[in-house]
């Protein structure tokens, strides 16, 4: 992921899809709105700990619930505030053998729900946008840390290029969850990533909802650049 996400959705509509999921405990503290939410979300670069991805969900004591969490792994927790360290980029956790993610993926797993995220390529010199819009929520992996006052820093994994997704971005690609409420629940259990359903996943990635690709000048304001494109859902691996 080139390092921006949004969600818009209404409340009302987040809470109905959770519910659908069998994730409903992690909604039961949210406002019941009709009008659409639009809430953009970007990595701490700068040290910006205030940069945080809202209503991921965990699983914490058993329960599933919902937490706001700086996008940025790498944090220290300094008078009961986070502070980011940027001396390496951490908003992405891509080699997950690695010692520095292993405890992560084994036990802190979590869930990002966005409606797009932004992709990025370097094309005949210049560098394109694309907004990637999920025909459907889109269910992200993430993995997390939390600290002694209670607050949370995470990073959305991605893994290897996806051959569908090399002409919008071709260094990685974002792991995608598929909206099967069975492995969601398995996903933020206790089962360690060896497990084979999630390790399936993870060695396996796929594009499970019908995305609709536009090129765009910021990913912010969204202003197409060029002719939209579709890419459907992968076949069952």
């Amino acid at each position: 992921m080139c390092g921006y996400a949004r969600r818009h959705i209404s409340n009302k509509d987040l809470i109905e899809y959770l519910q659908m999921l069998g994730l409903a405990n992690a909604a039961q503290n949210r406002p019941v709105q009709q009008e659409l939410l639009l809430e953009h979300f970007y990595p701490a670069f700068g040290g910006a700990a205030s940069r945080r991805i809202t209503s991921m969900l965990i699983q914490e004591d058993g329960e599933i619930r919902s937490v706001d969490a700086t996008w940025w792994f790498d944090c220290q927790e300094v008078d009961d505030e986070l502070v980011v360290n940027n001396t390496r980029t951490t908003f992405n956790a891509r080699n997950l053998a690695s010692s520095y993610w292993k405890a992560a993926i084994r036990r802190n797993r979590g869930i990002a729900l966005f409606t797009a995220i932004g992709e990025g390529k370097l094309i005949e010199g210049k560098n394109r946008h694309f907004l990637v819009e999920g025909e459907q929520l889109l269910l992200m992996g993430t993995v997390y840390r939390k600290f002694p006052g209670g607050k949370y820093s995470t990073a959305v994994i991605t893994r290897d290029s996806h051959s569908k997704f090399d002409q919008y971005h071709d260094k990685a690609f974002p792991l995608f969850l598929p909206p099967d409420p069975d492995f969601l629940r398995l996903w933020l259990g206790p089962e360690p990533e060896t497990h084979p359903a999630i390790l399936h996943l993870l060695e396996n990635p796929r594009v499970f909802n019908k995305l609709k690709i536009t090129p765009v000048k910021t990913f912010k304001d969204a202003v197409p650049t060029g002719p939209v494109e579709y890419l459907e859902a992968d076949d069952a691996a």
